[in-house]
């Protein structure tokens, strides 16, 4: 029998149920993955809470997983039994043992990447991808914000920045974070707890400020960081770590410099299949040549899930986290 973590309610890490879930066989478009790797991410932790609705209960959870397929349904060509391959997005899920997927979600992995980073990699990844390739494409000699930066989009984003030339500011909450943030790529860190962010970005930036600000706090740094830009500066709002930011009044990004906000997602950056395709092909060809390394900072197995998401919203973890079918 197929076993997966589900919700039945809304609410903290102790909704989270260990179910016994019967596994249909895929259908016409879909494939039934067996899952070797679990990722775990904030959203996780967003559609257990209710913030993002995940539709009628109870519910799965997860959207990023890597594994092995061991069947497909009718006119399925993206994949065949045995490929190993792994997804981020989609329905929510990935928590279980095994589940059928649309088999247009699944990106097939070459040789050079096993399942357990691309279940560490793929969701953060694609992030960071769209974040600083397509939603504000960084060059290099540019300077820019990026909060959570010893997170796990965080520490892939240092490293994708430092690789194309460009310096980053990163905020953290911890002197240990500071140092892991450095190591992998970030130029000067601010641990949020003693010191000001906003006065550390002008001075660094010679009073300037910067052409970007990447954001997956929310409500503790949303407000402040716009007055971390410079004029005609881009607030990327892509997380709410802290609680969704506060309501916006249009005019005050005119009072501050004719400011751009975007609010982007991952959904929108892989909408087609080939989307999807060039995002993971990017990221991979990043790990490959050794820009980016990806590192597992804390592993659980699967039915003990609350407490990862208990130690991702304690901000008690750094980096990748797995769970373990």
């Amino acid at each position: 029998m197929n076993h997966a973590i589900r919700i039945h309610a809304h609410g903290g890490p102790e909704v989270l149920r260990w179910d016994e879930v019967a596994l249909p066989a895929p259908g016409p478009g879909e494939a039934l993955v067996r899952h070797t790797a679990v990722g775990v991410n904030f959203i996780d932790t967003y559609h257990r809470s209710g913030l993002y609705p995940v539709g009628p209960l109870p519910s799965g959870l997860g959207s990023e997983a890597g594994g092995v397929v061991e069947a497909v349904g009718a006119g399925v060509t993206e994949v065949a039994p045995g490929d190993r391959v792994a997804y981020a997005g989609g329905p929510p899920g990935s928590y279980a043992e095994r589940r059928v997927m649309p088999a247009a979600r699944l990106v097939p992995l070459p040789q050079t990447i096993d399942e357990r980073t691309a279940a560490a990699a793929l969701l953060k990844g694609m992030t960071v991808e769209y974040l600083v390739c397509r939603t504000y494409p960084v060059r290099s000699g540019e300077t820019v914000l990026f909060h959570a930066a010893a997170g796990g989009v965080g520490l892939i984003a240092c490293q994708w920045l430092k690789s194309v030339g460009a310096t980053v500011i990163g905020t953290v909450s911890t002197d240990e974070k500071a140092e892991l943030a450095r190591a992998h790529g970030c130029d000067h860190t601010v641990v949020t707890a003693r010191e000001d962010f906003v006065a550390r970005v002008r001075e660094l930036t010679r009073g300037r400020g910067v052409p970007v600000v990447y954001d997956s706090v929310g409500r503790d740094t949303f407000l402040r960081s716009l007055d971390c830009l410079a004029p005609r500066g881009l607030m990327v709002s892509f997380g709410n770590a802290s609680g969704p930011p506060p309501a916006l009044d249009p005019l005050l990004l005119a009072a501050k410099g004719s400011l751009f906000l975007t609010r982007p997602s991952l959904v929108t950056y892989t909408a087609t299949r080939e989307e999807l395709l060039a995002s993971a092909g990017a990221l991979f060809s990043r790990i490959d040549c050794g820009a980016v390394r990806i590192e597992v900072h804390q592993e659980w197995p699967l039915p003990e899930a609350a407490a990862a998401q208990r130690a991702l919203e304690e901000r008690k973890t750094v980096g990748s986290i797995l769970l373990r079918p």
